[in-house]
């Protein structure tokens, strides 16, 4: 939905200085055919230092080697680094192998940078793309951006970009995104790193289209993959090998399975899939689902997380919303809390959701997550 405020005769002179300040750079933004152009409200800077306590992360035991690893032919290997980086943001010639997998519509990308290298490459990725983090939490593995609007998506007339330059929020998509990046350690030192997309959309409430609400709207796996090949680029791949590799990863998923198992204690879901790409999967379905994972247990087999009703998607976030429209920062309290177990059961893995105690649990919003984790690990 895309969203005009009406101007009045009385910005006319300041909307005829904002076309002619803007002209040129408008000019430059029609030609540029960027598809993607988030804006955060802060302005964008340098990333930070790696902090000290970073090398935790490769001490964690919860991050474990994983198995069933799958190439694509087409990734480039790329040479030796000869000189260390003036500027740590700054990839170095060479980063080890790179490679896509794929489960599905679920890709992502394995690096032979462990954890903590790659943690800074992560953080200056989105920071250069305009993003603030809203978690950037290194022991977890887990870095989330805040909302943002793509701004690309509007009309790429003179006028909307002259005006947008200078009065930005005359124009709006009426959508807004953010991005979780997880990261998890391979067998061989090195990481697995997965991007998933969360998405809401305004949408009028009444038919004289004076009130708005927030609602969720799907995963977007094209927009997974975009960011999944900029990064490839930003670690020291050719775009076009980026590209290539993203889009002909080897598709894993042609047996995967899920369903709802009856007659447990508590919600439980089958999965046709080992442990290791159970723990895996789980992880980025419940990246994609919009919980909030705040801590995980990888020898436990446990994710606990955070829960929101669908109906109140987006309320947990009090920094966007409630600049937006003034919510109640007391909506937090709603969240529940969760784990989500993933146990071995033979070839297979049966993932159960628990409640905060770690009691099985049946009740209306276990078994939606439960019914969630179906539609994306089918």
């Amino acid at each position: 939905m895309n969203r005009v405020f009406a101007v009045n005769p009385a910005h006319a002179a300041v909307l005829g200085l904002a076309l002619s300040l803007a002209g040129c750079s408008s000019v430059e933004n029609l030609l540029s055919g960027e598809k993607i152009d988030y804006r955060s409200q802060a302005t964008k800077t340098a990333p930070l230092e790696v902090p000290p306590d970073l090398t935790q992360l490769a001490r964690d035991a919860r991050y474990q080697p994983q198995s069933g690893v799958v190439s694509a032919n087409a990734m480039q290997r790329q040479p030796a680094a000869t000189a260390a980086p003036a500027v740590p943001a700054t990839a170095p010639t060479a980063l080890g192998d790179m490679r896509i997998e794929r489960l599905g519509t679920q890709r992502w990308l394995v690096s032979g940078l462990p954890p903590d290298k790659l943690w800074p490459q992560l953080r200056a990725f989105w920071q250069e793309r305009g993003f603030t983090l809203a978690v950037d939490n290194a022991e977890v593995g887990v870095m989330e951006t805040e909302w943002a609007e793509n701004r690309a998506k509007l009309p790429q007339d003179a006028i909307r970009s002259a005006i947008g330059r200078v009065f930005d929020s005359v124009y709006s998509t009426g959508e807004r995104d953010r991005f979780r990046t997880r990261i998890e350690r391979t067998a061989g030192g090195g990481s697995e790193v997965f991007i998933s997309h969360r998405g809401v959309i305004e949408v009028y409430t009444s038919e004289r289209k004076d009130s708005t609400v927030w609602q969720p709207r799907p995963a977007d796996p094209q927009l997974e993959a975009e960011f999944l090949t900029r990064l490839m680029v930003k670690l020291g791949a050719k775009e076009e090998v980026a590209r290539t590799t993203v889009a002909r990863a080897p598709d894993q998923a042609a047996t995967a399975r899920a369903r709802l198992l009856a007659g447990q204690p508590g919600t439980t879901v089958e999965v046709d899939d080992t442990f290791d790409r159970a723990w895996r999967r789980v992880g980025l379905a419940l990246d994609r689902s919009g919980f909030t994972v705040e801590d995980r247990d990888r020898s436990a087999g446990l994710y606990y997380v955070r829960y929101v009703d669908p109906k109140l998607a987006g309320q947990e976030e009090p920094g966007f919303f409630s600049r937006l429209f003034g919510g109640d920062k007391d909506k937090t309290s709603q969240l529940q809390r969760y784990r989500v177990s993933v146990k071995a059961a033979g070839d297979k893995a049966t993932v159960a959701v628990l409640s905060g105690q770690g009691a099985p649990d049946t009740g209306p919003a276990a078994k939606a997550i439960g019914a969630r984790l179906v539609d994306e690990l089918k």
